[in-house]
């Protein structure tokens, strides 16, 4: 299998103020992080080296991942000083893969089938193929079109009405896209060359179908969807009501305390606490700036 460019150097600005704690791929998700559960994926996909490329709170992903032996894996590590990008990341990290490589976002979750992409791929002498499912929210995603052939038209920004495509996170491509960049530089893949490369003409920007169902940990939103069917409730003091809501391991519940759809990162919740639709980090994380309920040192951001 090819090697893996694992994209987690982001600042998870949708996730916040979750991410004002770990690095997106650092979150818990049903006993381990969302790092894991990817990297668990790759290995069983048959992928034995990956490369991380690192950013934004890069000790929570290190810490967890290491140099990837328990998980069946020879992990590197990519390191941006400064946040280069889709593409300015891959350029960096060019020295540690090969001529043809997958990049893969580190904080969806797609358990698609690898084999099948990659040989779609090397068949089409595509540069760049990248996994897609039918765009089922062109209000919330942006779109991408195609031919009857699979090649991309253009990239559709979100609210569009037509029937578009939607990248899932997961390609194969080749080196030769990213070797002209500068390195150290910050560029995109669909908001940049792919997009500029799509409108000088060029057909080497495949999809590749496929029906693996996909889940986007975007916002805190998003992440309590994924979570709740996985997420254990430790700390958790009867009588208090907890529904619906995801506990961080390092969390507590006081008695008493009502919680609905909340995700608990960090804090230790007091007694006949309430909160409903709301991220509960530890006070300490609020900027100045932040106009934030602030109650026994549990900072209360309610979902947007």
């Amino acid at each position: 299998m090819l090697p893996v460019l694992l994209l987690t150097a982001g600042l998870g600005t949708r996730l916040d103020p979750l991410t004002r704690l770990v690095a997106k791929p650092a979150v818990p998700l049903g006993g381990r992080t969302l790092i894991e559960h990817v990297l668990d994926w790759l290995q069983r996909q048959g992928v034995r080296d990956v490369v991380l490329n690192l950013h934004h709170r890069p000790e929570t992903i290190t810490s967890v991942v290491g140099d990837g032996a328990h998980l069946g894996l020879r992990v590197r590590y990519s390191w941006e000083p400064v946040l280069l990008g889709s593409a300015g990341g891959p350029r960096r990290a060019l020295p540690l893969l090969a001529e043809t490589f997958l990049i893969v976002n580190g904080d969806t979750l797609c358990e698609m089938d690898l084999p099948a992409i990659v040989a779609a791929h090397a068949e089409s002498g595509a540069r760049a193929t990248l996994a897609v499912v039918p765009n089922a929210a062109p209000g919330h995603y942006n779109g991408i079109a195609v031919d009857d052939r699979d090649r991309v038209q253009g990239f559709v920004a979100r609210g569009h009405a037509e029937k578009t495509w939607h990248f899932v996170g997961v390609q194969v491509v080749s080196a030769s896209l990213f070797k002209p960049l500068p390195d150290g530089q910050a560029a995109e893949t669909v908001a940049g060359i792919y997009r500029d490369r799509v409108a000088q003409g060029s057909r080497d920007i495949r999809v590749h179908r496929t029906d693996a169902p996909f889940i986007d940990v975007g916002t805190p939103r998003d992440y309590l969807k994924a979570a709740i069917p996985e997420a254990p409730v430790p700390g958790v003091h009867l009588p208090a009501t907890v529904r619906r809501s995801m506990i961080w391991p390092d969390s507590s519940i006081g008695p008493d305390a009502d919680l609905d759809e909340c995700v608990v990162a960090g804090v230790n919740v007091p007694a006949g606490f309430r909160a409903r639709q709301a991220v509960l980090v530890p006070a300490s994380v609020v900027r100045p700036e932040e106009a934030v309920q602030i109650v026994g040192g549990v900072a209360v951001f309610p979902f947007l």
